[in-house]
């Protein structure tokens, strides 16, 4: 497959998370959100992390550590709880100075005006 998504799935990034990055088509439901915000982090996309938070809880400006190599996603459950509010839990394992890291979140997100927005998350 030429240039698979960094999402996990079994896609080419521009038929996966391509749609939502630069083209800006608005993500169906949270998990879909939540992944493309996961392959933004890998590709370095600042510009889709900020246009994808939620207006209440999103920084001024955001700057990446580029010493983090992102290494894989894995999507544990994503729980609609009405039609514009859900949550999505995920494991994100990265390397950092060659270190391994894992992040485990609960993330929040709301629907407005036909986007899905990143509102917050736990750590777990």
């Amino acid at each position: 497959m030429k240039d698979p998504c960094p999402c996990g799935r079994n896609a080419a990034f521009e038929a996966c998370c391509g749609r939502f990055l630069g083209a800006g088509m608005p993500a169906p439901d949270a998990e879909a959100l939540m992944r493309s915000r996961y392959t933004a982090f890998v590709r370095g996309d600042t510009v889709h992390l900020l246009a994808t938070w939620h207006a209440s809880t999103r920084p001024a400006s955001l700057e990446l550590d580029a010493g983090v190599k992102w290494l894989g996603l894995d999507v544990k459950r994503h729980t609609p709880m009405d039609g514009a509010h859900a949550e999505v839990e995920f494991v994100a394992r990265s390397r950092v100075q060659g270190r391994g890291q894992r992040l485990h979140e609960r993330s929040r997100f709301v629907r407005e005006d036909g986007h899905w927005l990143y509102v917050g998350g736990d750590l777990l």
